[in-house]
């Protein structure tokens, strides 16, 4: 497993969490800091993307609506949720990754943590976004 795959996997596990817990971000990244097993470069990407989900989770919550009504946010099984806030921060409040390998993780961490119809709502959404992004930068709505 990649490092930035183990980041994402470890993210996951924090965001679901925090999701359901009173337990507070520094905390639990602190707890992390402290896991022999965690390089430096991966705890920094785990902290970049816990705080960055949460920093602009109302508008990422706003895109996964947008993409995907017939699916309530609020109502939407806990582990895809989670997946697709992350790999949606990543694609459109960071450019640190092309969007086919965000997409692509994303997809396989709906694998791994995820139910039998999880990888397909991932793609799916993650695919419309992508979609919409390409067709407003080359102008077209």
């Amino acid at each position: 497993m990649t490092s930035r795959r183990r980041a994402r996997s470890i993210a996951v596990q924090i965001l679901y969490e925090l999701d359901y817990t009173a337990h507070k971000e520094d905390e639990v990244l602190a707890r992390l800091a402290y896991d022999d097993s965690i390089k430096e470069d991966t705890y920094d990407f785990v902290t970049s993307l816990v705080t960055g989900v949460r920093r602009y989770q109302r508008q990422i919550d706003s895109i996964i609506q947008q993409h995907a009504p017939a699916f309530p946010v609020a109502q939407m099984a806990p582990v895809d949720r989670t997946i697709l806030r992350i790999a949606l921060y990543e694609m459109i409040f960071t450019d640190e990754n092309p969007l086919k390998v965000v997409i692509n993780e994303a997809v396989e961490l709906a694998k791994e943590f995820g139910g039998d119809a999880s990888p397909r709502l991932v793609h799916g959404v993650l695919g419309s976004v992508a979609d919409q992004n390409r067709s407003q930068t080359r102008g077209v709505q």
